[in-house]
């Protein structure tokens, strides 16, 4: 299973994103090898947003469509961040200071922790730095 972060499913929709090429690419290596896909409510809320505000409205539409086939196939979890990894991540936040990091992106790492995830499909170097690898 590998976690798939904000990042990578905008670059893999939107064709003016600058990992486009690269995300598509990986994507469909990951359909290949039918490598099930993990992300989170957060992620998902911040994908949407991000697709409307930076792109168009229309492309986020086709983003909640996408992601409800593939969770209806199988192939995709959705992680409800809940109290438990709420107040996990409020205490990661606190933590990291010095790290430019969103409260999503705590979030996203505890629910790597929780769920021994040690790969995400992202362009976020935080993953690395969190010691989560990021598949190129």
């Amino acid at each position: 299973m590998i976690f798939v972060d904000t990042g990578a499913w905008i670059a893999i929709l939107n064709r003016r994103d600058q990992h486009h090429q690269e995300a598509s690419a990986i994507y469909r290596n990951l359909q290949r090898q039918q490598i099930r896909l993990l992300t989170t409510d957060y992620v998902f809320d911040e994908t949407v947003t991000r697709l409307r505000y930076d792109a168009t409205h229309a492309l986020a539409v086709m983003f909640l469509d996408r992601m409800d086939l593939l969770v209806e196939a199988g192939v995709l979890t959705v992680v409800e961040i809940n109290k438990n990894v709420f107040e996990k991540a409020k205490a990661f936040f606190r933590q990291y200071d010095s790290a430019r990091l969103s409260f999503t992106d705590c979030t996203s790492f505890v629910v790597c922790r929780e769920n021994n995830i040690t790969e995400a499909f992202a362009f976020d170097q935080h993953f690395a730095m969190m010691g989560v690898d990021l598949r190129r």
